[in-house]
C-alpha cells in the first residue's frame, strides 16, 4: 500500500517542474539586461549620411495659389540633405547592414562605433524595395560582430531588445517582446514585404539598428513604425535576419544589385469565401490565377487553380510572404513548394531563377525625326515586367523616359504604349516606325496600371 502511494505521489509531480536553483550571479539576482547589452552594443553603430540634391527655388514659393501653377518655374540649386540612422556590424572586416532609406544615394557616410571610433564607409549593395543596404567600412579590422539567428525560429512572445540612435540622442536600448510575425503591408516607407513586429520602442534614428534576442543574436534590422505623432506607439517592424543573411551573401559575392528569384505567377490569398467554395477546412495559401509562359512554376507543373501553401516548409498566405521565402531560398537554388490540387497535397521542386531578359528589351531613344523626340521605350519581357511590377500578360512597349514632348502630352515612366493612331504596337521597332510617320494628329492608347488612357495631341 505504501509503495503504491509513493508511486502516485511521484506521478503527480508535473513533468515540466524543475528543481529550484540558487541565482549564480548578480545579474540573475537583479534580472538585468546589462550583461547582454554590454556584449551586443559594440556591434551596433551610428550612421551619419549626407547627399546633395537639386531643389527648385521659385519666387512664388510663399504663395499658396501660384506655387502650384508654377511648380516647375525657377532655378535649381544644390541642397545638402543629412540623414541619421543606425547599422549593425556583421563581419570583422567591416561589413555593416543598414536601411536603404538611411544611406541610399548618400555621397558621404560616416560610421561611428560605440567606443567613439569613426570610419568612412561606402554602399556596396542596396535595394530600395527591400530597404536594405550593405556598407563597407574603410580601413577597419577586428570589429565586434553580432551573430545572426535563424529568424524562422523566432516566436511571438520572445523577449527582444532594440538598439539604435533614436532622435540622435546617442546609442539607446529599449526592451519589449516579439508581438507579431509575418507582417506584410503594415510597414510604411520604402520597405514592402515581410516583417517581424515588436513593441520595443523604435523611433526616428533607430532605422537600421539591431533587434536582438535574449542570447544577443540578431533576429532583425529595425526599419519602420506605425505612428501618427512621429514617435513610437509600440508597433515597430524589423526585416528578418534570414533576408539580411541572403543580402549580405550577395554583397560578399560582388553583386551589383540585389537579385530575387522570379515566380512568374499571379494569384490571390485564399480567404474564407474561396476556402468554402473549394471545400477547404481552413483558409490558407495562395490560389494561382495565371502563370507566365516562362515561369519556373509552370515548368514544374503548376497550373491555374493550384494552391501554394508553403515554401521550404514555411507557410505562405500572401504575395509578400511568398516573395520573402523565395528571396531567402536564393537565386540558383531550388525550393520545395507545397501544392494543394484537388484536395491532394504534394511537394514540388521549383528552380529559383531570375526573370529572363528575353526577348531582348531593345531599348530605343526616338530621334529628332520622330513625333516624340527623346521618348525612350523598351520591349516587354519578364525582366521588364518584374522591374516595373507590371501584370504578367502586359503587351505593348514600355515607356522608360517620356522625353520633353512625351511628358507634355501626359506620358510617364512605366506607361505601356499599346497603339499609335489605332495601329497596334508590339515592339520598339513598331513604335519607332509609327512615330516616325508624317501625321497631323497623334492618338496614343496607353495602359497605366489598371487604367486604359487615350492621349491625343495636334501636331
Amino acid at each position: 500500500m505504501l509503495r503504491s502511494l509513493l508511486i502516485l505521489i511521484v506521478l503527480a509531480v508535473p513533468a515540466w517542474a524543475e528543481t529550484p536553483r540558487v541565482p549564480q550571479s548578480p545579474a540573475e539576482i537583479t534580472l538585468s539586461f546589462a550583461p547582454l547589452v554590454k556584449r551586443a552594443t559594440p556591434a551596433v553603430v551610428n550612421i551619419y549620411a549626407r547627399r546633395v540634391v537639386e531643389s527648385r527655388v521659385s519666387p512664388f514659393q510663399s504663395d499658396p495659389f501660384f506655387r502650384d501653377l508654377f511648380r516647375d518655374f525657377g532655378q535649381t540649386r544644390p541642397r545638402v540633405q543629412n540623414s541619421l540612422g543606425s547599422g549593425v556590424i556583421l563581419s570583422a572586416d567591416g561589413l555593416v547592414v543598414s536601411n536603404f532609406h538611411v544611406v541610399g544615394q548618400a555621397t558621404d557616410i560616416r560610421v561611428v562605433l560605440a567606443d567613439r571610433r569613426e570610419y568612412s564607409a561606402r554602399v556596396i549593395l542596396g535595394d530600395e524595395e527591400a530597404d536594405l543596404a550593405v556598407l563597407q567600412v574603410e580601413n577597419a579590422q577586428d570589429l565586434p560582430v553580432l551573430p545572426l539567428r535563424d529568424s524562422d525560429s523566432v516566436e511571438v512572445g520572445e523577449l527582444v531588445l532594440a538598439i539604435g540612435n533614436p532622435f540622435g540622442v546617442g546609442q539607446t536600448v529599449s526592451s519589449g517582446i516579439v508581438s507579431g510575425l509575418a507582417r506584410s503591408g503594415g510597414a510604411r516607407g520604402n520597405a514592402r514585404g515581410y516583417f517581424i513586429q515588436t513593441d520595443a520602442a523604435i523611433n526616428p534614428g533607430n532605422s537600421g539598428g539591431a533587434l536582438i534576442d535574449a542570447a544577443g543574436r540578431l533576429i532583425g534590422v529595425n526599419t519602420s513604425i506605425l505612428t501618427r505623432s512621429g514617435g513610437s506607439n509600440g508597433i515597430g517592424f524589423a526585416i528578418p535576419a534570414n533576408l539580411v543573411a541572403e543580402f549580405v551573401r550577395q554583397a560578399q559575392a560582388g553583386a551589383e544589385r540585389f537579385e530575387k528569384p522570379w515566380a512568374g505567377v499571379s494569384g490571390q490569398p485564399v480567404d474564407a469565401d474561396i476556402a468554402a467554395s473549394l471545400g477547404l477546412p481552413v483558409p490558407e495559401g495562395i490560389v494561382i490565377s495565371a502563370l507566365h509562359p516562362a515561369s519556373p512554376f509552370l515548368t514544374a507543373g503548376f497550373a491555374p487553380g493550384d494552391i501554394i501553401t508553403a515554401v521550404d516548409g514555411e507557410p505562405v498566405n500572401s504575395a509578400p510572404e511568398m516573395v520573402f521565402r523565395m528571396a531567402v531560398a536564393g537565386l540558383g537554388g531550388k525550393a520545395q513548394v507545397t501544392r494543394l490540387r484537388d484536395g491532394q497535397e504534394e511537394t514540388v521542386t521549383v528552380a529559383m531563377i531570375a526573370a529572363p531578359d528575353d526577348p531582348p528589351r531593345d531599348q530605343r531613344a526616338l530621334g529628332e525625326g520622330t513625333v516624340l523626340p527623346g521618348l525612350v521605350v523598351s520591349n516587354l519581357n519578364p525582366a521588364v515586367i518584374a522591374e516595373y511590377g507590371l501584370p504578367l500578360g502586359a503587351d505593348g512597349v514600355l515607356v522608360d523616359e517620356p522625353g520633353p514632348y512625351g511628358a507634355r502630352i501626359g506620358l510617364r515612366p512605366g506607361d505601356i504604349i499599346r497603339a499609335v493612331n489605332g495601329d497596334e504596337i508590339a515592339s520598339t521597332a513598331d513604335a519607332d516606325r509609327a512615330l516616325s510617320a508624317d501625321m497631323r494628329a497623334l492618338s496614343l492608347d496607353v495602359q497605366r496600371g489598371l487604367q486604359r488612357i487615350v492621349m491625343r495631341a495636334r501636331l
